[in-house]
């Protein structure tokens, strides 16, 4: 792996913990009580932003045809696995793993 990839996925799983972290002590959660959630935001957008083609192509495609009359190239769907995808993925991971720790009742719920 390069180190510039490397850095772009430390970078990125910092962001995401920090993102998830405010969100968290906004909502008077714990941090693994919603990692679950966050990480399934951020490897769909990550994936939605990362893509190209597909059904929302499609759709700006024919609104623009119909409109001007021009028939636009179909473009296919493609998809970049890339740094921030990966990392996502990884921190959707780990949250799915605590968050199932926690239904089993393995990670004790906060006593108030």
């Amino acid at each position: 792996m390069r180190s510039k990839n490397l850095i772009i996925m430390i970078v990125a799983f910092i962001v995401e913990v920090l993102i998830t972290y405010f969100i968290a002590s906004f909502f008077s959660v714990r941090f693994i009580e919603i990692m679950f959630f966050t990480g399934i935001a951020f490897a769909g957008g990550s994936f939605y932003f990362s893509s190209s083609g597909g059904d929302m192509t499609r759709l700006f495609t024919s609104q623009v045809s119909g409109q001007t009359g021009i028939i636009q190239k179909r473009e296919n769907f493609t998809y970049q696995l890339g740094p921030i995808f990966i990392t996502s993925v990884i921190f959707f991971l780990i949250g799915l793993v605590l968050f199932l720790l926690l239904v089993w009742g393995i990670i004790p719920p906060v006593e108030v």
